[in-house]
């Protein structure tokens, strides 16, 4: 009798979960864009740095202050970013450029609250947006936590690290009610009733759900707010020669942490990248200067041929 209580009592408890998540998601979307999904707060809410955008890849480098974001890009670039032993020394947004025409923007570090406008974080957060990949940049000496803040504050601010967008169509009618599909069994909490419950707490009462993977509440309710960023993270630790032979074989079984020999092959990965030599007819290949494409968004021979001019097609 008591474990079929405790399991009914257990059904409530995750029924009233799935209620809640949509009332939360919405309120804490206002608190960070305000009513209406308008900028609050000041002038800069929502915004990012001034920066325009070169090359064909953009990396931001995010984290705490002085954890050594503006060496690394020293490192990268070349480009001079100052550094002291004292935080915030980065103000303002710095950029320089790798190899292979590979934008990288030192941001000023940020904080706990950044998302909800504490520090510059609404800024560091909304240029981080515009990249295609973002290193986390850590010190190797602080606590893990401080990478949880990290990815709470991107995740607050609608940055989605390392996962891709669900397979989920929303197709919005003037009547006819809900119309739910299940293309594949559903294992994570959604159904038919959950739908139509976060539907209704964002006041859409008409519309075509057709659910093609298996999804959690919160993915289906990232798809009707439609304001995701899906972009890939590598983390990066900094002195790291001040960690133990314990605490290095820890850090070891973690994934998605390499050291700056790997970097650049793991950046080229993560952004799907690749290279296509142009030869000149008459002429050997150009193996100095490659036209860079990214495979993800499966990218065409008219892609292709904008990016070595815009009139080429035409001709």
């Amino acid at each position: 009798m008591s474990d079929a209580i405790q399991k009914q009592i257990e059904e409530i408890e995750a029924e009233m979960a799935r209620t809640l998540k949509a009332k939360l998601a919405k309120l804490r979307s206002e608190l960070i864009n305000g009513p209406g999904g308008k900028s609050a707060g000041s002038k800069d809410a929502g915004r990012g740095f001034d920066v325009t955008k070169s090359g064909d890849t953009r990396i931001g480098l995010v984290g705490f202050p002085s954890v050594g974001k503006s060496t690394l890009l020293t490192t990268l670039t070349g480009t001079r970013s100052e550094a002291a032993a004292y935080e915030f020394t980065t103000l303002t947004c710095i950029p320089g450029t790798m190899k292979s025409r590979i934008q990288v923007l030192d941001l000023p570090g940020i904080i706990e609250g950044a998302a909800e406008g504490k520090g510059r974080g609404r800024q560091v957060i909304s240029t981080a947006r515009t990249c295609n990949l973002i290193l986390i940049v850590l010190d190797a000496a602080k606590p893990l936590t401080h990478k949880k803040i990290i990815e709470a504050e991107l995740f607050s601010f609608g940055i989605r690290i390392n996962q891709t967008a669900p397979n989920i169509k929303i197709v919005k009618k003037e009547n006819g009610g809900i119309g739910y599909q299940e293309m594949v069994p559903q294992t994570r909490g959604m159904n038919s009733e959950v739908c139509r419950m976060v539907l209704k707490e964002f006041k859409i009462s008409c519309a075509e759900v057709i659910l093609r993977e298996d999804v959690t509440v919160d993915q289906f309710i990232d798809v009707i707010e439609g304001n995701r960023a899906y972009i890939p993270v590598l983390y990066v630790f900094n002195k790291i020669d001040a960690l133990t032979i314990e605490e290095l074989d820890i850090l070891d079984q973690m994934p998605n942490y390499w050291n700056l020999e790997e970097l650049m092959e793991h950046i080229w990965e993560k952004c799907n990248m690749m290279r296509i030599y142009t030869k000149p007819k008459g002429q050997v290949p150009d193996y100095d200067e490659p036209v860079i494409l990214h495979s993800e968004g499966n990218p065409t021979v008219e892609e292709f041929c904008n990016r070595i001019h815009r009139n080429l097609m035409e001709q």
